[in-house]
């Protein structure tokens, strides 16, 4: 076992955690992929369509890396779900409809669950290689959800937290 470690990190072998990593990333982004384009379809705001194709490429982007990681090493990766069929808005009947705040509001939650998903990857990867796709993913990540919250914002839908408008009076110790 000396030396196995201490070659090329694409040389090295995976440990359990980063197989089972790469295997939950890919199923979790052929999920999502499916639940963008449903978004797509449901859209209204071609804005926020705009920031869904950029959702669904780089979703697209992390299932490839993956499931090319998983293949060269010699694992099966998880199953491609179909693609959506494709869809009008103006066929979706309204109460069955995602509103425009609605899908802002689910990509701001994904965005910030992929944040944490890929830190935690990262943080457990001994393969150089592997941390750094992940932390690229993570980079993308920040810059889609930035783009989204600067979007929300400027429409109105962002719904925030209670806000302190005022200063507290400092307390005597």
């Amino acid at each position: 076992m000396s030396g196995v470690l201490s070659g090329s990190p694409k040389e090295e072998p995976l440990h359990y955690g980063e197989i089972f990593g790469l295997w939950q990333f890919s199923a979790s982004a052929k999920m999502a992929l499916s639940a963008f384009q449903t978004f797509h379809y449901h859209a209204g705001d071609r804005e926020l369509k705009e920031i869904i194709d950029d959702f669904i490429d780089q979703v697209h982007r992390e299932i490839k890396a993956c499931d090319k990681l998983l293949k060269v090493n010699g694992f099966m990766a998880p199953p491609q779900l179909p693609d959506r069929p494709s869809a009008r808005l103006e066929d979706i009947p309204a109460g069955a409809r995602f509103t425009d705040p609605e899908i802002a509001a689910a990509l701001s939650s994904s965005a910030a669950a992929g944040l944490v998903v890929c830190s935690q990857a990262a943080g457990m990867s001994i393969r150089e290689d592997l941390g750094a796709m992940y932390m690229k993913f993570h980079s993308q990540m920040t810059l889609l959800g930035l783009a989204l919250l600067h979007l929300n914002k400027k429409k109105g839908w962002l719904v925030p937290p209670p806000l302190q408008l005022k200063s507290q009076e400092p307390v005597p110790v």
